[in-house]
């Protein structure tokens, strides 16, 4: 099978599909693999080691897309490359499926697959697929040190010749995979850290990392998959109320609840971020999905009474090569699943590739 990698042309993306070492171990399993000229670049994986792997590298973009039957990207390709693939190819990535429709129709037309790696099942068996958990990971990481290069204070406990200074307090919105990695993260650096979650059953995940639980009476929030789901009102009010006495003694928020398929939960008020101290700092993790912060705004920093609000756009890419290492290794997982015999098959059936499918060829 040909597989290509093209170089990502999405503001700001430096992660790649694959790295080296993925390519090696797909050549190995005999299948020809093509990589645009300076992909791994942005990521730290230079050319000359993808060569090394076995890989062909090609400058010319156009003859790497209509040459493959796989296209392996991070974000999806720009909708003129659709037209450039060959009819019967497959394209997987992530497809930002809720406002997909134009690009769906296009791929349908001209015969393409398109897997979304947004909807891996959240299951057992394709946990090592799941692209969105590995790179909250990384987010969840970097979401800490940005608030920390940001906030007025230092995070550890210090004791110096001009007297002690007290830890910094943390507090982080929302324990999913990004949530967890964040309360870790400060706990490294040093910081007294506490979480709130809707869902009470990950109270004792947050607890064994050393952050204490924030409870809002008679709220229980799980839904499917064990993500949260959307609250009733008067749930809602006693989160809210929570949330709004433990804000003010707080130097770091990071806010990371999200709901699948909906828009993000408003969690912090402009009320609530009057009433923080001035030199504090909130990271807005879900500010794509419309922020859980009312001031929060996508890729800006905003200052109000003193606190300043970071919304930053796809965090995981300021890491990419990890990044990159993560993804790289999710798309492996996945190949390994839906290969056989040296083909590539998406049946409808399948429970890990009939979720992720939006387009499939038609039936002459």
């Amino acid at each position: 099978m040909i597989i290509g990698v093209p170089r990502e042309t999405a503001p700001h993306e430096r992660r790649v599909a694959l790295i080296p070492q993925t390519v090696k171990r797909l050549v190995g399993q005999g299948h020809r693999l093509r990589v645009e000229a300076g992909a791994g670049e942005r990521a730290f994986y230079p050319d000359a080691e993808y060569a090394a792997a076995g890989a062909e590298i090609l400058s010319d973009r156009e003859t790497l897309l209509s040459g493959s039957e796989l296209i392996l990207a991070v974000q999806r390709l720009p909708l003129a490359d659709i037209g450039r693939l060959p009819q019967g190819a497959v394209l997987i990535g992530l497809m930002q499926p809720a406002g997909a429709a134009e690009y769906v129709a296009a791929a349908k037309i001209r015969g393409v697959t398109l897997l979304a790696m947004e909807l891996v099942p959240r299951t057992t068996k394709a946990q090592a697929m799941d692209v969105l958990s590995s790179q909250a990971t990384i987010a969840g990481y970097q979401a800490v040190l940005l608030a920390a290069s940001h906030c007025g204070r230092l995070l550890p406990m210090l004791t110096t010749a001009a007297g002690t200074i007290p830890p910094a307090k943390a507090f982080v919105l929302g324990a999913g995979v990004a949530g967890l990695q964040a309360i870790a993260t400060a706990r490294r650096l040093g910081a007294v850290v506490s979480a709130f979650d809707v869902r009470p059953v990950v109270k004792e995940q947050v607890q064994s990392l050393g952050a204490s639980f924030v409870e809002a009476e008679a709220v229980g929030g799980e839904g499917s998959g064990g993500y949260a789901k959307e609250l009733a009102d008067e749930q809602q009010k006693k989160v809210l109320e929570a949330i709004g006495k433990h804000l003010p003694g707080m130097d770091l928020v990071i806010t990371t609840a999200q709901i699948p398929g909906k828009p993000a939960p408003r969690l912090v008020t402009a009320e609530m971020v009057a009433s923080m101290k001035p030199g504090s700092t909130i990271v807005d993790l879900a500010v794509e999905s419309g922020g859980n912060c009312a001031l929060s705004r996508a890729g800006e920093t905003v200052v109000a009474h003193g606190v300043t609000i970071l919304g930053p756009v796809n965090l995981p890419s300021q890491i990419p090569q990890h990044a990159s290492l993560m993804y790289s290794r999710n798309l492996q997982n996945l190949l390994d699943h839906l290969v056989r015999e040296g083909r590539l098959t998406v049946a409808p059936d399948d429970p890990i590739a009939g979720p992720m499918t939006l387009t499939r060829p038609e039936a002459p």
